[in-house]
């Protein structure tokens, strides 16, 4: 009888260690990567392929725009809520999946929709997108690369924590880093959803309402284009295009106003630095 005990123990201990490893390896897999984790990135990244291989880029140019321009007038006067929730569907799509075209969808949709209105669309339709992004790379790769980076990036976890909202306003008034790097970003350091919704909703109410409101004045820039073009063509020539960037409206002026609301809002840290240092 003692005998077989001591073999009913071991037999359980043996159930026990192997229940502990699965559970174990089990633990370990739902930290790690994962195909189901790593899924929302791949359609990330076959959308974006998609994109570029259908030639879907060429629809979001100034070229696209002035080429629709009447019909694009047309629609919107005659069904504006349409336009309104179609200009902010696609919005949300193309922050969410990364896509170029941001700032030219903000100025055309000043240009179709007055400033006031198209602000407030864009604002609303890109802090979505964002947050769709920052979720999915919170999910697929945050956690793991937290658990994988270890201590350093610990460190700039819980100094980014501290001040987290300050951070956030800073990145998104100064425009230094690409849009979409300051969405994904958040997500490897730990920040609040909530946290980050407030800051990407806040931080980006200044750029998107300058460029709404010089949408405004975008028609007069496509009309002289399609006048210098139309010249261009009736002199003969075969290498006229339409040239103008929308990127040339970023002027110095701006990019310095961004610059000094980043500062603005990187100065509790510093207050709070200065108030540590001085104690």
């Amino acid at each position: 009888m003692l005998g077989l005990d001591k073999q009913m123990s071991a037999m359980r201990a043996g159930g026990e260690s192997a229940m502990g490893k699965a559970t174990d390896q089990k633990s370990n897999a739902g930290n790690g990567f994962s195909f189901k984790k790593m899924l929302p990135l791949l359609v990330i990244a076959i959308a974006i392929a998609a994109f570029f291989l259908l030639g879907l880029d060429d629809y979001l140019t100034f070229q696209a725009l002035s080429d629709n321009r009447d019909q694009l007038i047309d629609f919107v006067s005659a069904n504006f809520l349409l336009a309104a929730l179609l200009y902010m569907g696609l919005y949300i799509a193309v922050v969410a999946f990364s896509l170029p075209g941001g700032l030219l969808m903000t100025v055309t949709g000043g240009f179709l929709f007055g400033w006031f209105a198209a602000g407030f669309m864009t604002v609303f339709a890109a802090t979505v997108g964002a947050t769709l992004l920052f979720l999915i790379a919170a999910t697929s790769l945050g956690e793991p690369l937290r658990k994988k980076a270890g201590t350093t990036l610990k460190k700039l976890e819980d100094g980014f924590a501290e001040n987290a909202l300050s951070y956030l306003l800073f990145l998104r008034l100064v425009p230094v880093f690409p849009f979409w790097l300051v969405n994904i970003a958040p997500a490897f350091l730990g920040v609040k959803l909530s946290t980050y919704i407030v800051g990407t909703f806040i931080g980006i109410i200044p750029g998107t309402f300058v460029f709404a409101y010089l949408g405004g004045g975008l028609d007069s820039i496509i009309r002289e284009q399609q006048a210098s073009y139309q010249s261009c063509l009736d002199s003969g020539q075969t290498d006229c295009v339409l040239d103008f960037q929308i990127t040339s409206l970023v002027t110095t002026e701006i990019l310095f106003s961004f610059c000094a609301l980043g500062v603005i809002a990187l100065l509790p840290i510093v207050l709070k630095k200065f108030r540590k240092s001085s104690k």
